[in-house]
């Protein structure tokens, strides 16, 4: 069965562009001219990825990623690759730290489209644990069937990237690991948008599970070297 893509784009002929190229690889893919058009198409039909224009005529696509990975079940979990006319640096730590997954500045080549798409969706299958595991560090559990996250009862909203990095993490908990580790053992490591967003995910992270993420007890960095998700924990 094809995996089905949304792609959230104003620019029609660019759409049309992708989806024909897209196709011929194999992936059904759905386009959406507005940012409302597009939410609502995703809540209906439930894609296996995003691609999310920053620039559209209704809403900021910083705006359309917060108010997907703010929807109720699996929905907020969908993979978003984000398209942009800005390269700026901090354009792309912008869009890393509001949920995409990953970052594509134009103008791009078809070919890197495909490639990135490709390494995203393969996180989300080879990069998921073991059926029916469960990780478990204090008031932390980490449901890997349901790929879930909780601290006490309370629910944590990570993307599907990050639930993957936590448990690459806590799965090697003690174990201190370098960012080039990290991001191989969630798979897609050669295609990442730029050396610094590993760390804009462990930020993410570190505000969805610790209690303060200024001074993290979880996942502590070792200056240097990388992360450590560490044992002992409250």
């Amino acid at each position: 069965m094809s995996q089905h893509l949304l792609m959230i784009e104003d620019d029609a002929r660019l759409a049309q562009m992708v989806s024909e190229y897209l196709g011929q690889s194999g992936f059904l893919v759905s386009h959406a001219g507005s940012a409302v058009q597009g939410l609502g198409s995703l809540q209906a039909n439930a894609p296996d990825l995003v691609i999310l224009d920053l620039m559209l005529p209704d809403m900021d696509g910083l705006e359309v990623c917060r108010r997907i990975r703010a929807l109720p079940g699996a929905l907020a979990q969908t993979p978003v690759l984000m398209l942009t006319a800005k390269g700026d640096a901090m354009d792309r730590i912008i869009g890393l730290e509001v949920g995409a997954d990953d970052y594509l500045p134009k103008p791009f080549e078809p070919r890197e489209l495909l490639a990135r798409i490709r390494a995203v969706l393969r996180r989300r299958v080879d990069g998921a644990p073991q059926h029916g595991k469960q990780l478990r560090f204090g008031k932390l559990e980490i449901d890997c069937d349901a790929r879930t996250v909780t601290v006490g009862a309370q629910a944590c909203d990570l993307t599907s990237y990050q639930f993957d990095l936590l448990v690459a993490l806590a799965e090697r908990a003690g174990r201190v690991l370098t960012r080039d580790q990290i991001m191989e053992a969630v798979r897609g490591r050669e295609l990442d948008a730029f050396d610094r967003s590993i760390d804009v995910h462990m930020g993410r992270i570190r505000a969805a599970i610790e209690l303060d993420a200024k001074n993290p007890k979880r996942i502590l960095t070792v200056r240097g070297v990388g992360y450590v998700f560490a044992r002992q924990q409250d």
